[in-house]
């Protein structure tokens, strides 16, 4: 299902009105064509999943998929990631974020454009449910080391394993750009945190 656009200009949302159930939320930014939402959502039937994309025909695509999949546990929203989670989500809202293959901005005077800065990190950590988890994927090595110095200066989120999220030989979390970029032999540089159930100490 895609959702109306208004949606992110209203102001906090209530999630258990927009799946009209109370089931705990996993949140992908930048969610492409929704092939990760596809599998991930078949298999865990019991959880709810909401994909943000910017690009208007990708997240029109992946609606479609979904509606044609028959997946009643999945919503689209076309609007800025950044935003969106700042302004729309609730506190320990979420249970689990996924951001993969983000863009990485390369060049020095584009990267304050980049996702994953300390200001985002400490919205993640405030959407997310005691206990929720942050997973993150990219395939730029610079990137990571950006990624990984933001972590280690965002309070309150504890290291963990990364959780796999597909059974596929090879594949960590079965993206559109994960299976492109193990064909092309790619690395993969992968990091996932979980909220404190308790301020630690």
């Amino acid at each position: 299902m895609l959702l109306d656009e208004s949606i992110a200009t209203a102001g906090p949302i209530d999630l258990r009105e927009v799946f009209a159930n109370a089931r705990p939320v996993e949140l992908e930014i930048g969610s492409g064509k929704g092939t990760f939402l596809l599998a991930r959502a078949a298999a865990r039937p019991e959880l709810n999943f909401l994909g943000v994309e910017w690009a208007g025909a990708y997240c029109r695509y992946a609606a479609d998929r979904i509606r044609r999949a028959g997946l009643p546990n999945v919503r689209m929203l076309r609007t800025d990631a950044a935003a969106f989670v700042k302004t729309c989500l609730p506190d320990a809202s979420i249970w689990r974020l996924h951001v993969y293959f983000p863009d990485p901005w390369p060049k020095r005077r584009h990267r304050r454009r980049r996702l994953i800065q300390v200001p985002f990190l400490g919205e993640a950590r405030r959407i997310l449910a005691p206990g929720g988890q942050v997973i993150v994927v990219t395939d730029h090595q610079g990137y990571f080391l950006h990624i990984r110095r933001a972590f280690a200066a965002t309070p309150g989120l504890a290291r963990i394993a990364f959780p796999r999220m597909t059974d596929a030989t090879g594949e960590l979390v079965g993206t559109n750009f994960e299976r492109k970029y193990i064909a092309r032999g790619r690395s993969f540089y992968s990091i996932a945190r979980m909220r404190y159930a308790r301020s630690p100490g």
